[in-house]
């Protein structure tokens, strides 16, 4: 079974007990809906397509991301929204994509939560960078960033407190926060130890 087939087959298990959670100082009313698109490559060797946001975004500048963003009240649920998302950031149509489901949501400290939205979308599409938004888009190997080997702890303070946080490094681009929390959260999902 190819790392893309486990990874779809792991989201009819249950979540399991080591599961990632960002510890955030608000209730649970207080969260804002967000989703993200989990777009794996349909490859031999399947890739998965994350973004960097443009230097000069107030919101998490220069960061890697999964395509994604706010649920707005229009959007029939976290999926039509991921796929909206995607589309607006970086022109990949929501068509194209076949959705196999939705993973574990994640809760950040900013505020937001997450639902992740798996699916599989050809490989080499025509993709383009929502200038406003988006500085460039690029595709690491799915079984590089789910290999918990490639997966390394920091802390850092944030808001007065000490917190632990993952990163994932692959050719010069740093994957971290909670885009590196939610692949962390597939590999564990994955049983992938």
């Amino acid at each position: 079974m190819s790392v893309a087939e486990r990874l779809r087959a792991s989201l009819v298990l249950p979540p399991p007990a080591d599961l990632l959670a960002m510890e955030a100082d608000l209730l649970p009313g207080e969260f804002r809906d967000a989703a993200v698109l989990v777009a794996v490559t349909d490859r031999p060797e399947p890739g998965v397509l994350l973004t960097t946001r443009r230097a000069d975004l107030r919101a998490h500048p220069g960061q890697v991301a999964f395509p994604g963003g706010k649920v707005d009240r229009w959007d029939a649920d976290a999926t039509a929204a991921a796929l909206r998302e995607a589309e607006e950031e970086i022109a990949l149509p929501a068509s194209a994509v076949e959705v196999w489901g939705t993973a574990d949501p994640f809760r950040t400290g900013t505020g937001f939560h997450i639902t992740p939205v798996l699916g599989l979308v050809p490989a080499d599409l025509p993709l383009v960078p929502h200038e406003g938004e988006v500085a460039d888009w690029f595709e690491p190997p799915l079984a590089f960033v789910l290999d918990p080997a490639n997966q390394r702890e920091e802390e850092a303070m944030f808001r007065g407190k000490l917190r632990r946080y993952h990163v994932i490094e692959w050719e010069g681009r740093r994957i971290w926060g909670v885009t590196a929390a939610l692949i962390v959260n597939l590999s564990r999902r994955m049983g992938w130890r």
